[in-house]
């Protein structure tokens, strides 16, 4: 027997473009002052939390532990432990999906579950000559020495390692993301014209949802700047004037000849962070604590890396198979929009059997509505910060839920590597 696991409060970062106005805000600061805020607003002493468990892809070298950081700069009691979680694109779903378990097996009562990523952050890398030369370097003991290895320095010891790049392509297929977005475009014979309609319909609902005020009770706004001068309180990146005609301007940037994929109908490298304050029964009695949404279970799936962009089909079959329930039940869908050829060939994979029994779903789950699905926009308009995202989904999902009364919702994202995960919401 397990225990029922609800979902307090969910609250984010806003969400901005790389190398934009968070680029000087380190990784564990896109989430401490959200827990900050979630303790504040709850009235939840510091010495009572459990565990707090933080997503995270790109580790920065200077925190090793992310996680702890985070509760530690949140003024959490010192005995409260934590850790960092990694899975890819899903992390953050990941450090939820652990403090359900500990919550559900009696193990924990309040976790505070998330996800960081600065990307503006991650590093250039010294090569393997270049390493090598400051290793010779330092075993020199002589200035002979130190003279003779000098002699040996070539230029191109500096050309640097991307740390993104590498990290975004798939060490077993040899593929990046993009890569494998395009074998879906072609496998499911996706048009590039749909895809930029897709990426513009993503932008303009975004839009609309920030001018409408949609993200206001997610959003907690962020203070940055060299001289901590400088507030941001709306996701940047999103394009006002984003049209199929600007976007037919743009290149294939994975295949150049003969792609479709590019990186209009593609999500951005973005920075940001989410927060989920997760509880028991038992803590909401003893806290008096109202929760927005019940937990109602999660699940992984792998399928090959090449075709990672499929997970969500996947890893929602297999939720509404352990679940007992259905796509007809899902009043609003959440699906991580990584390209637009991924989420469209999840579309139509969730509809026609032709397509889903490829993964061994012989019965297909049914169609997903476009009006259920990323009502205020995705990934292609507010980014994807790798270690957020899986976090962030339940964040917006939780609220505009709440906002609908809709009962039940559902997360879904996939993850490089090949791998799906998702997450149903009970609103309650």
């Amino acid at each position: 027997m397990t225990k029922p696991v609800y979902l307090v409060d969910a609250v984010r970062t806003p969400q901005v473009k790389s190398g934009a106005d968070l680029k000087d805000v380190a990784a564990p600061f896109l989430g401490h002052y959200l827990i900050r805020h979630l303790k504040s607003k709850h009235q939840i002493e510091s010495t009572v939390v459990d565990e707090v468990i933080i997503g995270n892809t790109g580790t920065p070298a200077k925190y090793a532990n992310v996680g702890r950081v985070v509760a530690l700069e949140a003024g959490l009691d010192k005995k409260t432990s934590a850790y960092t979680v990694h899975r890819n694109c899903a992390s953050g779903l990941e450090a939820m999906s652990q403090g359900f378990d500990k919550i559900a097996l009696g193990r924990a009562d309040i976790v505070f579950a998330g996800g960081v990523e600065s990307m503006s952050q991650m590093p250039l890398i010294f090569n393997k000559k270049m390493t090598n030369f400051f290793v010779k370097l330092m075993r020199a003991k002589t200035l002979g020495a130190r003279l003779k290895t000098f002699s040996t320095f070539r230029p191109d010891f500096l050309k640097p390692i991307i740390a993104i790049e590498q990290g975004l392509t798939d060490p077993f297929c040899g593929k990046n993301m993009g890569q494998t977005a395009e074998t879906l475009a072609k496998e499911f014979k996706i048009s590039r014209e749909e895809q930029d309609e897709f990426a513009n319909n993503s932008h303009h609902k975004t839009i609309k949802a920030i001018k409408d005020g949609k993200f206001s009770d997610e959003i907690i706004p962020i203070v940055c700047g060299k001289n901590l001068d400088q507030t941001v309180s709306e996701d940047i990146g999103p394009r006002a004037k984003s049209s199929m005609e600007s976007l037919a301007k743009l290149r294939p940037y994975f295949e150049k000849k003969t792609g479709t994929v590019t990186v209009g109908n593609s999500c951005p490298i973005t920075d940001g962070g989410s927060m989920l304050l997760m509880c028991s029964e038992e803590a909401l009695k003893k806290y008096n604590l109202t929760p927005m949404a019940r937990i109602v279970d999660y699940h992984f799936h792998g399928l090959e890396p090449e075709r990672m962009g499929m997970g969500p089909l996947l890893s929602m079959n297999g939720l509404f198979e352990k679940t007992g329930m259905n796509l007809s039940q899902m009043e609003l869908v959440e699906i991580n929009e990584a390209f637009a050829a991924q989420v469209i060939a999840v579309l139509k994979a969730s509809k026609d059997s032709k397509f889903s029994s490829r993964w061994g779903i012989e019965k297909a789950m049914g169609e997903i509505p476009l009006e259920k699905l990323n009502v205020n926009g995705g990934a292609i308009a507010l980014g994807h910060p790798v270690g957020s995202t899986g976090s962030r989904l339940v964040v917006t999902l939780s609220h505009e839920m709440k906002k609908r009364n809709n009962k039940y919702g559902i997360a879904s994202l996939c993850i490089g590597g090949g791998q799906g995960g998702a997450v149903i919401l009970e609103n309650l």
